[in-house]
This record gives structure tokens, C-alpha cells and sequence, in this order.
């Protein structure tokens, strides 16, 4: 009785696979486009929210109290665009911007002949004293000044970040990663699961400690006030810059990690030197894309 159903099942996907290929044969492919955008007044220290997005997102900052965003979505048909909206939250207290789960919908109509595929591209322009968070992003995350915590985890993607003011957090990237650093809140910075090299370029001279486990790579300290390093072994070492403080762990990077520093030379005890390694660390693979996507 198993066996029957079972095959039942395979004949329809079978159906539905050969029914989409007449289909998609049969139908030209025009690409259709959706725009939509919202602008609204931000406070000062709103949190921004992006997640869930089959694209790229971009943020550009500016010294301004207005929030706008724009959302383009671009499918081979124009059906496909009841599929894989983005929903927009704007209020004063911030913003969320985030991609809607069709729960499964747009896959049963993939099989039958329909695109299923919606690209996703998010644009906001907001003001720099703000919060950001963006998570699942299946593309390339571009970030301009903030005078603010950044938190980026989950992206498919390269991830380029102008400048963040207190905790800083990148989590789970496919690609590689560029972030400016203004100041260092006490809470530091987390670098974790990045699948390519990592530049972190600091503004001005900080009081850190930098502790780095599991990295694949070579690592170099650019910066002026190193005033202790100590390599443990291939994948591991410590480093203080000034008189240590505020955290920095980077953890699991498969790929180069270099520290590049704007700031004007201060004291320096040792100089920066560079550690390899050719095993693969534990916890370095690539993340998987977003949900849903």
C-alpha cells in the first residue's frame, strides 16, 4: 500500500516537473519589476531591522531625522510577484524591514510552470545616529557611517560596513568582510563564521584585546599602539592594543584577518607579524542561504 502511494506521489511531481518545462518553453520570459517606498521621520538612536532578504540590501547615512526606503523586486513573470513580498515597518522608534514567507506556495508553483524565483533589492536611507541589524541576507550587504551598534549575521554574501560606534557583531558570512571601527564600546567586537578575509580598519587608537581561535589564515596588525602579541600556535593568538580593554574575538574566519588603523602613530613595543595556518577550522564553512530562499 506504501509502494502504491509512493509512487503516486512521484508520478504527480513528475507531472508538475514536465508541466513546468512545456510551460516555460511555450511562455517567453519578459522581466517584470516592482517598486515600492516608504519615508518617514527617525529618532535619534532607533533601531533598524533588515532580514529575510533574496538580494542585495544597502545602507546610506546621512546627518538627517528621515528614514526612506525603497524596495525593487524583479521576476521572469509578472504572477511571480504575488511571491516573496517585503513588508516595511516604519515608526519613529525605527524601522523593520523583512521578507514574507510564502510557506511553500511559490515552490508548488514553480513545479507547475510558474518562475518562483522574486530578486529582492532593499535600499534605505537613514540617519547615522541609528541601531542596524541585518540577518539572512542572500547577497551583498553595503553599510555607510554609523554612529551606532552594527549586527550582521547570516549573509550570502560580501558584507562592507563604512563605520560602527559601540558593540560590533559579524556573524555567518559567505564572503568577505570590510568594517570601520570609530570607537569601541565596552562590549567590544565579535567576529565569528566568516568564510573569506576580514579587514577591520580602526579610526583612532583604541584600548583592546584581541583574542583569535580557529582562524585558516594569515593575520597581520597594521595598527600603532600593539603593545603585547603572542602567537599560542597556528590558529591561535593574542594581542593587546594599548593598555587592553575592550574585547575583540574573532573566531572561526577561513580566510586573512587584517587590523588597518587611521589613527596617528602612538608608542609601539612590538611590531605586527603574521601567522598561517593550513588546516580548515571547525565552524568556518559556509553558511547556508537564508530561509526560505
Amino acid at each position: 500500500m506504501k509502494g502504491r502511494i509512493f509512487l503516486v506521489v512521484l508520478l504527480v511531481v513528475a507531472a508538475a516537473v514536465a508541466g513546468r518545462w512545456v510551460t516555460k518553453w511555450r511562455t517567453p520570459h519578459v522581466s517584470k519589476q516592482e517598486e515600492t517606498r516608504q519615508t518617514g521621520r527617525l529618532d535619534a538612536g532607533a533601531r533598524v531591522e533588515v532580514r529575510g532578504i533574496n538580494g542585495s540590501v544597502e545602507v546610506n547615512t546621512a546627518d538627517t531625522d528621515t528614514a526612506d526606503v525603497r524596495v525593487v523586486r524583479t521576476a521572469d513573470d509578472a504572477d511571480d510577484l504575488e511571491y516573496n513580498k517585503v513588508i516595511v515597518e516604519l515608526t519613529p522608534s525605527g524601522v523593520v524591514v523583512h521578507g514574507e514567507s510564502d510557506g511553500g506556495r511559490g515552490l508548488w508553483r514553480w513545479l507547475w510552470g510558474g518562475g518562483g524565483h522574486v530578486r529582492q533589492e532593499v535600499t534605505l536611507s537613514l540617519p547615522r545616529r541609528v541601531e542596524l541589524s541585518t540577518k539572512g541576507v542572500n547577497g551583498p550587504v553595503r553599510v555607510g557611517e554609523v554612529d551606532g551598534a552594527v549586527e550582521v549575521e547570516g549573509v550570502n554574501g560580501r558584507v562592507e560596513v563604512a563605520q560602527s560606534l559601540g558593540h560590533s557583531e559579524i556573524k555567518g558570512v559567505n564572503g568577505g568582510v570590510k568594517f570601520g571601527v570609530a570607537q569601541l564600546g565596552a562590549q567590544g567586537m565579535e567576529v565569528k563564521g566568516v568564510n573569506g578575509n576580514v579587514e577591520i580598519r580602526l579610526r583612532e587608537n583604541v584600548n583592546a584585546d584581541i583574542e583569535v581561535k580557529g582562524q585558516n589564515g594569515s593575520l597581520a596588525l597594521n595598527v600603532p599602539n600593539v603593545t603585547m602579541q603572542e602567537r599560542q600556535n597556528g590558529v591561535n593568538m593574542r594581542a593587546r592594543l594599548g593598555s587592553g580593554g575592550s574585547p575583540i574575538e574573532i573566531k572561526g574566519v577561513n580566510g586573512n584577518v587584517r587590523f588597518e588603523s587611521d589613527a596617528p602613530a602612538g608608542v609601539v613595543t612590538t611590531t605586527s607579524a603574521t601567522t598561517t595556518s593550513s588546516s580548515v577550522p571547525p565552524g568556518a564553512a559556509p553558511p547556508p542561504p537564508p530561509p526560505g530562499h
